[in-house]
C-alpha cells in the first residue's frame, strides 16, 4: 500500500497497540497476581531458629515461630498458599524413613499450629522420604541401592494420612513412585478425608537444578554420589510426561505439577493443552539461585528479570507457581 507520495507503508502496524502503557495493558494476554503464587519454606525444629541457606541467598531455614510470622505476611500480601519442607535432624533419619509418618513429627505438629492460627491459609505438604532417609533417596532401597516402588508407596501413604490428620489442605507426593496417587487417594477416602486434595508431582524431572534445595534440607550429603535417575524423568523426554500426568489423573490427582519450571515450559504447555486439570509449576531452588546470584553480582535487574521469568511460566499455562521469589513478587505487584 502506498500513500499519496507513492511511498509504501504497512497497512497493519503491530506497534500501534504498544504505543502507550495504557494500550499495552489493554491488550495484555497474560496477567499475574499474588493469587498465582505459592511460597515454599524450610522448617527447622526448636524455637527462635533461623539459619541462612548459603546456596539460596536471602532464604532461611526457620523454626515454626518464624514460619508463623511468614504465614501472616503471605496473607497480608494475598498469597493463598504455603508449602512446607522439613529439615530433619540426623538422629531422626533412618534407612526406612519412618519418622515421615510420626504423628508428633516436625511437619505434623507444624501443620496443626499453622492451621490453628491461620485457618484460611492453604497448607501444602511434601510427601517424599528423602528428608527422612540416611541415604537421601525418596524411598526404601534394597541391597543394590535400588528404590523399591511398592514398599515405598506403603510408607508414602502412611505419611500422607499423617499430614491429612494434622490438617493439611493439599497433599503433594513428589517422589515419582508408580501408583502412589491411587494408593494415597484410596487411603484418604477410607479415612474420610474426602476433601483433601492431591497435588501430584506428575512430571518431575531428574534435574541438576535441585542442588540448593538438597543443601536446604540437608539431604545432599546423604545422597552423596547417588542419583535419582531410575525414578525421576529423563530431561530428554516430553511425551513421557503426558503418560505420567494421565496416569496420575486417572488415579485421583486433583492438580498436577511440572518441576522444574523454566527449563520445562514446553512441558507445562503440553500438559495444560491436553488435560482439563489445574497445572502447577515449581520454579526450583537452582532457578532462584541463578537469578538472585546474578542480580546480587550486578549482572541482572532482579525485579524485572524475576517478573519476566514468573510471567513466562504463567504464559506457558501454569495455574499457580511455587517460587522462592513469591514475597518479593507480591510486594512488586502491590506497588
Amino acid at each position: 500500500m502506498s500513500n499519496q507520495n507513492g511511498i509504501s507503508f504497512p497497512s497493519t502496524r503491530m506497534r500501534r497497540v504498544r504505543r502507550t502503557d495504557a494500550l499495552r495493558r489493554l491488550v495484555e494476554e497474560t496477567t499475574l497476581s499474588a493469587s498465582d503464587l505459592i511460597y515454599p519454606v524450610f522448617l527447622l525444629s526448636g524455637k527462635n531458629q533461623s539459619t541462612p541457606i548459603e546456596s539460596m541467598p536471602g532464604i532461611n531455614r526457620q523454626s515454626i515461630d518464624g514460619i508463623l510470622k511468614t504465614a501472616e505476611k503471605l496473607l497480608k500480601l494475598n498469597i493463598p498458599a504455603i508449602t512446607l519442607f522439613p529439615v530433619i535432624a540426623e538422629h531422626k533419619k533412618s534407612i526406612t524413613g519412618e519418622e515421615a509418618y510420626n504423628p508428633d513429627g516436625l511437619i505434623q505438629k507444624s501443620i496443626a499450629k499453622l492451621k490453628a492460627e491461620f485457618p484460611e491459609l492453604i497448607i501444602i505438604t511434601d510427601v517424599a522420604l528423602d528428608p527422612y532417609t540416611t541415604h537421601g533417596q525418596d524411598g526404601i532401597i534394597d541391597e543394590n541401592n535400588y528404590v523399591l516402588n511398592d514398599a515405598t508407596v506403603n510408607i508414602l501413604t502412611k505419611q500422607a494420612i499423617s499430614h491429612a490428620q494434622a490438617g493439611a489442605d493439599i497433599i503433594a507426593p513428589s517422589d515419582m513412585m508408580d501408583g502412589r496417587i491411587g494408593s494415597i487417594r484410596s487411603a484418604l477416602e477410607k479415612e474420610n478425608f474426602h476433601n483433601t486434595l492431591i497435588l501430584s508431582y506428575a512430571a518431575k524431572y531428574a534435574s541438576s537444578f535441585y542442588g540448593p534445595f538438597r543443601d536446604a534440607v540437608n539431604s545432599k550429603t546423604s545422597l552423596a554420589a547417588g542419583n535419582k535417575y531410575n525414578y525421576q524423568m529423563n530431561p530428554a523426554n516430553a511425551l513421557e510426561s503426558l503418560r505420567e500426568v494421565e496416569l496420575d489423573i486417572n488415579e485421583g490427582a486433583d492438580i498436577v505439577m511440572v518441576k522444574p519450571a523454566i527449563p520445562y515450559l514446553d512441558i507445562i504447555s503440553k500438559v495444560q493443552t491436553k488435560f482439563s486439570i489445574p497445572v502447577f509449576a515449581y520454579q526450583v531452588s537452582g532457578e532462584y539461585a541463578m537469578l538472585k546470584s546474578a542480580s546480587d553480582a550486578g549482572y541482572l535487574d532482579y525485579k524485572e528479570c524475576t517478573l519476566e521469568s514468573i510471567m513466562s511460566i504463567k504464559r506457558a499455562g501454569a495455574s499457580a507457581i511455587l517460587t522462592y521469589h513469591a514475597l518479593d513478587v507480591a510486594h512488586w505487584l502491590r506497588s
